[in-house]
């Protein structure tokens, strides 16, 4: 039985394809459920290399599915998430502010909500790592740079909603 059973959500887009190659390959007894939606951003093509690796499962499916969310978790035992699922694209959030705002902060909220309940309080050896951007830090003058001290200063509905996503995850 694989000592972590880990949902990568966004696992077919660039950043999340990485992240799902490596713990694939470096870590053969850990079971990595990929959910993607597929949208403009996911390409399997990506993912070609672990498509038939034993410890690999891709499940198409949006995080805004609570019934498919709760299914993943009970029929793998999921005991770690890794979400890098998100709208992003600053143009693409300015023409359609409300499919970000869905995604990215009750998508996140689904996440944690399953987590929560499939976790039932127990949270030893569980994790959930938030995947965020700079972008919810605002603009950085030329030679300057961001700290965790730095104030959240969002200036898009991308970095808006992420944000958000963010504070809830918090």
């Amino acid at each position: 039985m694989p000592s972590k059973n880990l949902l990568i959500t966004g696992g077919a887009g660039f950043i999340g394809s990485h992240v799902v190659r490596l713990f694939v390959n470096k870590y053969p007894d850990y079971k990595i459920v990929n959910l993607d939606k597929l949208t403009y951003a996911g390409n399997l093509e990506n993912l070609r290399d672990v498509e038939n690796k034993p410890n690999y499962i891709f499940q198409k499916g949006d995080i805004l599915d609570l019934e498919l969310l709760t299914d993943i978790f009970k029929t793998h035992q999921i005991n770690g998430v890794i979400h890098l699922a998100a709208e992003s694209h600053v143009d693409r959030s300015l023409s359609n502010p409300a499919e970000f705002a869905n995604t990215n902060i009750i998508g996140t909220i689904n996440l944690l909500s399953v987590a929560l309940n499939s976790w039932k309080g127990e949270f030893d050896g569980k994790i959930f790592y938030h995947i965020s951007t700079d972008e919810v830090y605002g603009s950085v003058e030329h030679g300057n740079f961001f700290t965790e001290e730095t104030s959240i200063n969002p200036h898009s509905p991308y970095s808006a909603s992420k944000a958000g996503s963010d504070h809830f995850v918090h």
